[in-house]
């Protein structure tokens, strides 16, 4: 029962992020998405025309 009571301890201890914060990380997530996805297709289509 220790280990659930210490797991209850870190999670009070710990620092959660603002709604401002959070939005931030969200938006951030979209655009590394985005940019990866650019990137992914990018990259197949050169493929694809150099296979072709």
């Amino acid at each position: 029962m220790k280990f659930l009571a210490g797991i209850f301890q870190i999670l009070e201890h710990t620092s959660w992020p603002t709604p401002r914060q959070r939005w931030k990380d969200f938006f951030a997530i979209l655009e590394y998405t985005l940019f990866f996805t650019v990137i992914i297709y990018a990259f197949d289509f050169v493929l694809r025309w150099g296979v072709n």
